[in-house]
């Protein structure tokens, strides 16, 4: 007699375990597709297993203040203090950025490039950040030094910054040491530090490598006035790593990159490359996601879909 094996229904999953089934969806797929399957799907993408790393740095970088801002306080809201991981682009306001930084109490990785907050607020909540070890505030053209000295002092785990900026905001300037001198200040256990095209001189990078024993990459991509003796540094730090200053090859850090996947931010997770064909149910969103329509109220209706009885279940309000 062949042995009888059980399966179980997946709308029987407990909501973790349907969080990191989710998580190989695409965003889009998660907020339209998947409330739409059962009661107990629905109920897992409005709990927090399904946000504890958001990624929308790419659709972000295309859609109008409001949607950026709406979107991230509707998903970081249902991360309750889960979140560990944030990469957008994009922020318009110090509000927004303060938001982020109230519900960061598991927060490890945060992007914000292209952001338009100010040091004040920095100066004000880096207290927030002590658990961030992945900071990434590029093409940031608001703050300065002392948001990063800010930085430094409360975010005692940061081990990769990103501070990149464009060649254009370099050109015909003086240079300006003081960032550089912040990050050498405050911030020694450094193991990963970029920043290309940033008018600094060699004294301040010297200062940084004397100050982050433990740095193991150095983006100098762009930085024009430093002059570095490649002889001197393969004898003094021969497990360091420096790009630059002279842009060779924009790929010449991939290897690096494949050997150091700690600190790498790619991931498959919540990728923006969807297939809105086989849904086609659901094409009234696909105006919300390319953000062309002013489409974004839609979204959130998906989510009161159903009848009264499973809305109360949920804690919803009723449809209107």
């Amino acid at each position: 007699m062949e042995e009888q094996i059980e399966f179980r229904h997946w709308d029987e999953l407990i909501p973790d375990a349907l969080g990191l089934i989710f998580s190989n969806l695409s965003l889009q797929e998660v907020l339209t597709v998947i409330p739409s399957v059962c009661k107990s799907w629905r109920k897992a993408v409005t709990g927090p297993y399904c946000w504890q790393e958001v990624d929308i740095e790419e659709w972000s970088s295309r859609c109008q203040p409001h949607h950026l801002d709406r979107m991230l306080r509707m998903l970081i809201t249902r991360s309750s203090g889960s979140l560990r991981k944030l990469c957008v682009s994009g922020l318009h306001n110090d509000s927004i950025f303060s938001f982020i930084t109230e519900n960061a109490g598991s927060l490890q990785t945060l992007r914000v490039r292209r952001s338009e907050m100010s040091d004040s607020v920095v100066e004000r909540t880096a207290g927030r950040l002590s658990t961030i070890t992945f900071l990434d505030l590029s093409y940031c053209g608001k703050i300065g030094a002392q948001a990063l000295e800010a930085i430094g002092r409360h975010c005692k785990l940061l081990v990769t910054l990103c501070r990149n900026m464009h060649p254009l905001d370099a050109a015909g300037k003086l240079l300006q040491d003081d960032e550089a001198n912040a990050i050498a200040t405050t911030m020694p256990r450094l193991k990963r530090l970029e920043m290309a095209y940033h008018l600094i001189s060699t004294g301040s990078v010297m200062n940084i490598l004397a100050s982050c024993p433990q740095l193991e990459l150095l983006d100098l991509r762009g930085c024009w006035d430093v002059k570095l003796d490649s002889q001197l540094m393969k004898e003094k730090f021969p497990k360091l790593k420096v790009l630059g200053p002279f842009v060779m090859d924009y790929y010449e850090m991939d290897d690096w990159d494949d050997d150091c996947s700690d600190y790498s931010d790619n991931s498959e997770y919540l990728a923006w490359e969807f297939e809105m064909g086989d849904y086609d149910d659901y094409d009234i969103y696909d105006g919300m996601w390319h953000d062309d329509e002013g489409r974004f109220e839609e979204l959130e209706l998906r989510f009161y879909e159903g009848n009264g009885e499973e809305a109360g279940i949920l804690g919803w309000p009723q449809s209107p």
